[in-house]
């Protein structure tokens, strides 16, 4: 896991964070496997230099590959290794593929608890920076776009696509919870940056006056 984390936005901290918070919401489902759910938290971003290396590889796949060939090399059950996979390969918020099992859906969830709130804007701001994507868009008229309904990467697209309604697609009503106590944190960043953002010049142009010399 040390080995593959690559990116300020999926570092070390952001693993051990997943498993701090999948840990509190299997405290409040029975019949959770912790030793399943400790090993897919772990694991579940390994195939993320992967896809860094190209931009086709969904890490979710490589990384469920990689997790389960890792764990049967190194002495775990063929079933143990299937279940771990299975997780990591349903932890992806953007996937056709949801999670099944209970020990998937945790890791699901804690993942994203880990996306939202302030912590949530912040690990978006760092990777979108390290793709080298822009804060805003312009409209065709010139107005700053809220980022509702774009096509272009940027941090107020993230945000309505993914961040705002976040809590909504979570499984656990402890997960539910957890994110519903950092909505608001996120939301106002997220206003605030809008609001600066427009009235530092939304829809204006500088005036080909300026550029005039005397």
């Amino acid at each position: 896991m040390l080995a593959c984390t690559e990116d300020s936005a999926h570092d070390r901290e952001h693993i051990y964070r997943v498993l701090h918070l999948a840990l509190e919401i299997a405290a409040t489902e029975p019949g959770c496997d912790r030793e399943v759910l400790a090993a897919a938290c772990l694991l579940h971003d390994i195939g993320r230099p992967a896809q860094f290396a190209d931009s086709r590889v969904d890490h979710a796949d490589a990384g469920a590959m990689q997790a389960a060939c890792f764990l049967r090399e190194n002495g775990f059950s063929p079933a143990f290794a299937g279940r771990v996979g299975d997780c990591i390969h349903t932890h992806r918020f953007r996937s056709s593929a949801p999670p099944e099992s209970l020990e998937a859906k945790i890791l699901f969830d804690a993942d994203k608890i880990d996306s939202s709130g302030a912590m949530g804007v912040a690990r978006t701001l760092l990777y979108q920076g390290q793709m080298g994507q822009p804060l805003y868009t312009l409209r065709p008229d010139g107005r700053i776009s809220d980022g509702q309904g774009e096509k272009t990467p940027s941090f107020f697209r993230e945000y309505r696509r993914k961040l705002e309604g976040l809590g909504d697609r979570l499984y656990t009503s402890r997960g539910r919870a957890m994110a519903a106590q950092r909505r608001d944190a996120a939301a106002a960043f997220y206003q605030s940056l809008l609001a600066e953002a427009r009235a530092a010049g939304d829809g204006e142009r500088i005036p080909p006056t300026l550029w005039e010399g005397p």
